[in-house]
C-alpha cells in the first residue's frame, strides 16, 4: 500500500505548490500557460526520448499489453456511445473526453505504483509505449485537424512531423530498437531538461485549480462523471474479465493489469487540452476526480488481488 500512497503524496504536493504559486501570484499573470507550453514543446519531448531510448520493445507484443489495449477500446466505445446519445459535443471535445476516460497516468503515478506495489516497472513500460506511440499521436492528430478546420490527408500524414512529443517518442524508440549507446554529453542535458517535465505539468495543473470549483454547474460535469466512472471502475473490471477469461493471465500479471487499468487520467490529457484550448475544465476536473477516486480503487484491488 505504501507505493500507492507515496505516489499520490508526491503528486499531490507538487500540485499544491502550483496552486499556491497562482494563489499568491508569485509567477505573475499567465504563468500557468507559459509553463504548460514549455512542458509541451521542450521538457516532455526530452523526457520521452530519454525514457523510450532505454525501453524493452519486446514488451509491446505481450498478452498483458493486449489486455490493457482491449480495456481501453471498450472504454472508448462506451464513452462514444454515451457521448453520441447525450452530449452531442464537437470532435475536439469528444476526443479529449475519450482521452480523459481511457488514457492512464502510466508515468508519474504508474511508475511508483509499479515499483512499490507490483514489484517491477516493466508492467508500466509497455503501457507507456502504447500510449506514446499509438494513442497520443491519434489524439493529437484529431485535435490538429478538428481545431484547424482542415481534414486533408496531407495534414494527417504530416502531423507527427509537427509535434515535438511524437518526434521525440519515435526517435527514442528508434534508438532502443537499433541498440544505439548515446554518449553522456548527449544524454545528460536531455535528462536534465526532461526531469523538469513532470513538475511543470503538475504545477501548471495546480495553477489552473485556483479560483475553480470541481464539478461546477455548466462546466461539463456530466462528461467528467462519465469519464471518471469509466476510467476508475469500468476499465479495471473489463481488464480483470479479459485478463482472466480471454488472455488467461497468471495471478501476478492479472493483478498488475487491473491495477494499471485503474490508474487515474494522465495529466497529459490536460496538457493536450490546454495546448489546443478545448475542454480545459472537463479534462482538469476529470484528472483531479480520478486521481482522488483511484486511491481507494487501487487499495481495494491490491487487497483483493495482490
Amino acid at each position: 500500500m505504501g507505493g500507492v500512497l507515496v505516489g499520490f503524496g508526491i503528486i499531490g504536493f507538487v500540485i499544491l505548490v502550483g496552486y499556491l504559486v497562482e494563489r499568491f501570484r508569485i509567477a505573475g499573470s499567465g504563468a500557468g500557460i507559459v509553463l504548460n507550453r514549455l512542458a509541451f514543446f521542450v521538457a516532455t519531448p526530452a523526457l520521452l526520448f530519454t525514457v523510450l531510448s532505454h525501453a524493452d520493445v519486446g514488451l509491446l507484443f505481450s498478452a498483458f499489453l493486449l489486455t490493457v489495449l482491449s480495456a481501453i477500446v471498450v472504454g472508448v466505445v462506451l464513452y462514444l456511445v454515451v457521448a453520441r446519445l447525450f452530449f452531442h459535443l464537437p470532435v475536439a471535445e469528444t476526443t479529449l473526453g475519450l482521452g480523459s476516460a481511457t488514457y492512464v497516468n502510466a508515468n508519474n503515478i504508474g511508475l511508483p505504483v509499479a515499483i512499490y506495489v507490483l514489484g517491477s516497472a516493466t508492467y508500466v513500460a509497455p503501457v507507456l509505449l502504447l500510449q506514446l506511440l499509438l494513442i497520443a499521436p491519434i489524439i493529437l492528430a484529431v485535435l490538429d485537424v478538428s481545431t484547424s478546420g482542415r481534414a486533408s490527408v496531407r495534414s494527417i500524414l504530416t502531423q507527427p512531423l509537427r509535434n515535438p512529443m511524437i518526434i521525440a517518442s519515435v526517435a527514442g524508440i528508434a534508438v532502443a530498437i537499433l541498440g544505439i549507446e548515446l554518449p553522456v554529453p548527449v544524454v545528460a542535458p536531455l535528462e536534465l531538461i526532461g526531469g523538469a517535465a513532470i513538475p511543470m505539468v503538475l504545477m501548471s495543473f495546480g495553477m489552473s485549480l485556483h479560483g475553480q470549483h470541481l464539478l461546477k454547474r455548466g462546466t461539463g460535469r456530466k462528461q467528467v462523471i462519465v469519464a471518471s466512472v469509466i476510467k476508475v471502475v469500468v476499465m479495471p473490471v473489463i481488464a480483470y474479465l479479459l485478463g482472466r477469461v480471454v488472455f488467461g493471465l497468471e495471478d501476478t500479471e492479472l493483478f498488475a493489469v487491473v491495477a494499471v487499468s485503474a490508474l487515474p487520467t494522465a495529466q497529459n490529457i490536460f496538457n493536450f487540452s490546454a495546448r489546443y484550448n478545448r475542454a480545459v475544465i472537463v479534462t482538469r476536473d476529470t484528472v483531479l476526480l480520478t486521481t482522488v477516486a483511484s486511491i481507494p480503487a487501487l487499495l481495494v484491488i491490491a487487497a483483493v488481488l495482490a
